[in-house]
């Protein structure tokens, strides 16, 4: 260097002054990025929340990190009711929830200043009647001590308001604070308005599912009526068939007769009866009856067939209409007592042959809860005339014989018959061939879309891999499209809707690659593209953007405009690949990073995506080893009755703790445990090691207490694994009074109908049941009327906002009421501060959970306290 540059050090006393003004931009440069993250949180509040009412909860929370906000609520003026609807109210000395209020009744005050004049206010309680002199406000009620309140605008349009104020001396806001609530004021309409407009979204679509699901249940119906009409025609066109096809056995033909008669109407008896010859007898050639084996001839008399055969009408008689016959003459007295002491209920229909009566058919059941209807009569009625015909051709059957001279004539027209025969056999043989093809093309193609299929493609792919490895020059690439919100198509329009939606992405596809590259749908919504022979690896991305832009583009729909999207893997054809399969797997790995990175878009397959799969696919492995060879860590913590400071039961959880990643998040341990379907056996992991414990302790006569276990909802939709559990506890020698089983509220969601009655099951068995994490799902009062849990675990976010939220200590307070009435215990599950176990106590909650009262301690630790 020409020069030499000297660096003075600044002197101890230009230090010193200097720290002031670096520590006032620190703060400064503190409370910017405080800003800039709550304005992140708003804007993640517009698309995370679905309902108003959380939404105002959560802005309420992030405001409260800048500065008191114990009280707090949020306006909106609505001028067409002239309405001020106080959306958000919270006061801690007004336990009164506001809703809405004339606007008349508040212009005049400080919130109506706002909203008249779109002014902010910074009130303090010394100066206020300065304030109300310079204003012409009214200020009515006590004063807080401080008053702060911003306007909420829509543009230049003043909608509502926000305020923050304090009656406490000892909290005082500034003008910073002001500032920061005018700044989140800005966006907070416009998080506001996002979520209001989904509200609405999602109450039209769950009206338009009710509507829909309307329309099913008539189509439903509707199918089954048609379904009846068509089981009746197809019993009436066998029974005409088997009338025109006699032969052989009329004993079979009867037989047959009865099961297709008995399909149409309730026939469990049933019997023919003819005339002989000279028309004083009958004769039954067959006959089934529960009550009699068969009947014998009989001369005719004042029987039920009589009555038929003499009045040629098919009638249905009950005992109501047997008693009227007898009375007239027309039945014998004791067949109407025989008919009467079995609760009969008869139908009888002649047997018409040439307009003369021949025989009668008749079927009969016994008991008062069979009967038969006018529409089985009917039936029987157009029965009787086959049976007639049949028997009728039968009878002419031995008139065959005479016409043996007429066989000759019969032979030659039937040799014409054949040379027709054979020529519609030649056509039909032709029209085979033509099927054949056809077959061939359906198996190679998609029957929807017309699209070659996974066999045609996978075949296609393995010849472009054959010349990847000739002819390394060449670039062939293969995207892999799955396509969004399918499901939803699907389910909301139905699958027709659902068809047409695919075939219209299939035409999209095709427009936007070249002739020469193969288009194909594997199944459901999954299509692949087979680029064959690019120049440059831009063109991919430039096809795969258009694929993207296309499928982007509105459906029509029923009618209805409807949107989805494609989210593509693309993975180009390298020389170390040997099989279509394993390009098919790698496209298929980069589409579904594409789905996590936020679908519609495309990503290209790399290395290290296969390393992640087998990463993952090395933990599931490893985590069965572990639970083979029992690696895993137990803790017990207790439950604590805050009354006495005694355990009323330990809760045992494992923890597992990987030799390469450390300690296994709960959350991923659960995760891995149900993808490789290991839920039920690390279950079953947990019971045994309560087992064994509860043993030890008994052995070593410690004082008794009770171990809890975290059960899966799958043990109880089975009941041979509830049958199970209990007999491991039987085998093991523990007494069911010795455990407690907690279910998780989130998976009884998943409702069946095996749930309750095994819950049921190991209750009576003995076993304590606990519902944990009550709340943080549904949260269905129907868990509480229903299942027979001894006690509520409350959800720990209800216990962690303690002191501070009074509406989640009300929600505690409201379920330890209920529990008065069903019978079960209440215990806040979390309690890691002496401020939560006060507000507890506050509200006589006796049985808590937590660090504070006790951390979780290892099973092999002799400290643990029982």
């Amino acid at each position: 260097m020409s020069t030499e540059s000297t660096q003075y050090p600044l002197s101890e006393e230009e230090l010193r002054e200097l720290i002031p003004q670096l520590q006032q931009l620190t703060e400064k440069y503190k409370r910017a990025e405080r800003v800039q993250k709550a304005l992140f949180d708003i804007a993640e509040l517009a698309s995370s929340v679905s309902q108003l009412n959380r939404l105002y909860t959560a802005i309420h929370e992030i405001i409260g990190d800048f500065m008191n906000a114990d009280n707090f609520f949020v306006a909106f003026y609505e001028r067409d009711v002239n309405l001020i609807n106080f959306a958000y109210f919270v006061d801690e000395f007004d336990e009164q929830t506001i809703h809405q209020v004339p606007a008349h009744e508040l212009m005049d005050g400080i919130t109506g200043y706002i909203l008249r004049t779109g002014n902010h206010v910074f009130l303090d309680k010394h100066n206020a009647d300065a304030f109300a002199v310079d204003t012409g406000v009214k200020l009515v009620g006590a004063l807080p001590h401080q008053f702060l309140g911003v306007p909420l605008k829509r543009g230049s349009q003043v909608i509502g308001a926000m305020v923050v104020q304090t009656y406490d001396e000892a909290v005082s806001y500034s003008s910073e604070d002001l500032e920061v609530l005018l700044f989140v004021s800005q966006h907070i309409v416009t998080t506001v308005d996002r979520v209001k407009s989904r509200e609405l979204t999602e109450r039209t679509i769950r009206d338009r599912t009710r509507q829909l699901r309307k329309i099913n249940d008539d189509l439903q119906e509707e199918i089954l009526e048609r379904q009846k009409v068509e089981q009746l025609q197809n019993a009436l066109f066998e029974i005409s068939e088997l009338a025109a096809h006699v032969e052989g056995d009329m004993g079979s033909f009867y037989s047959s007769l009865h099961v297709i008669l008995a399909r149409l109407i309730s026939a469990p008896n049933c019997y023919i009866a003819t005339l002989n010859d000279t028309g004083d007898k009958l004769h039954f050639p067959y006959f089934s009856d529960r009550e009699q084996d068969s009947a014998e001839v009989r001369p005719l008399g004042l029987g039920l067939t009589e009555f038929v055969l003499r009045t040629g009408q098919a009638e249905l008689i009950n005992p109501p209409r047997v008693l009227e016959l007898a009375e007239s003459g027309e039945i014998d007295v004791d067949v109407a007592q025989s008919m009467l002491n079995s609760a009969n209920s008869w139908l009888g229909s002649p047997l018409v042959v040439d307009g003369e009566v021949s025989g009668v058919i008749a079927v009969q059941t016994y008991g008062k809860l069979a009967k038969y209807t006018a529409r089985d009569l009917e039936l029987l009625r157009f029965v009787s005339h086959h049976i007639a015909v049949a028997m009728e051709r039968k009878r002419s059957t031995d008139a065959i014989h005479q016409y043996n001279q007429q066989l000759e004539e019969r032979v030659r027209e039937r040799t014409e018959e054949l040379n027709k025969v054979n020529a519609s056999l030649r056509k039909q043989i032709e029209e085979r061939k033509e099927m054949e093809l056809k077959l061939i093309h359906d198996a190679h193609h998609d029957a929807l879309t017309d699209l070659p299929n996974r066999a045609m493609f996978t075949s296609r792919l393995d010849l472009a891999l054959a010349n990847k490895q000739r002819y390394s020059e060449n670039l062939f690439a293969v995207l892999f499209i799955d396509l969004d919100r399918f499901k939803v198509i699907n389910d909301t329009l139905g699958h027709h809707a659902g068809d047409e939606f695919l075939i219209e992405v299939a035409r999209r596809i095709s427009l936007c690659i070249r002739g020469h590259d193969l288009l194909a749908r594997l199944g459901g919504d999954e299509f692949v593209v087979l680029l064959d022979a690019f120049e440059d690896l831009e063109d991919v991305e430039e096809v795969a953007s258009r694929i993207i832009e296309a499928v982007s583009e509105p459906f029509t729909l029923e009618g209805k405009d409807m949107y989805s999207g494609a989210s593509i893997g693309i993975a180009h054809l390298e020389n170390y690949y040997r099989s279509a399969d394993e390009v098919l797997r790698d496209a298929d790995a980069a589409m579904y990073q594409a789905k996590t990175l936020g679908r519609g878009r495309f990503v290209m397959f790399d290395k290290s995506m296969r390393e992640r799969l087998l990463e993952e696919l090395e933990l599931e492995n490893e985590f069965r080893q572990s639970l083979r060879q029992e690696e895993f860590d137990c803790y017990l913590q207790p439950v604590v009755n805050l009354k006495t400071d005694e355990a009323i039961y330990h809760e045992m959880y494992v923890r597992w703790t990987h030799p390469q990643y450390g300690k296994v998040a709960r959350e991923q341990f659960r995760q891995v445990a149900e993808q490789s379907g290991l839920t039920l056996d690390l279950d079953l992991y947990q019971l045994h090691k309560a087992c064994d414990l509860l043993q030890n302790w008994k052995e070593t006569h410690r004082r008794p207490t009770r171990i809890a276990v975290n059960v899966s909802i799958n043990h109880l939709l089975q009941q041979s694994l509830v049958n199970k559990i209990i007999r491991i506890i039987e085998e093991r020698g523990t007494s069911p009074e010795e455990l407690v089983f907690e279910f998780d509220e989130n998976d009884l969601n998943r409702r069946s109908q095996y749930i309750l009655p095994a819950i049921k099951k190991l209750k009576r068995a003995g076993i304590t049941l606990v519902l944990d994490n009550f709340g943080s799902g549904l949260a269905s009062l129907s868990y509480l009327f229903a299942y027979p849990f001894d006690y509520i675990k409350v959800d720990h976010r209800f216990v962690k906002s303690l002191p501070r939220s009074q509406r989640n200590q009300k929600l505690i307070q409201s379920v330890m009421l209920i529990s008065e009435h069903l019978r079960f215990k209440v215990i806040a599950e979390g309690v890691d501060s002496p401020s939560q176990l006060a507000a507890l106590a506050e509200i006589n909650c006796n049985f808590a959970q937590g660090k504070v009262l006790s951390r979780p301690e290892p099973l092999n630790n002799d400290r643990i306290a029982v």
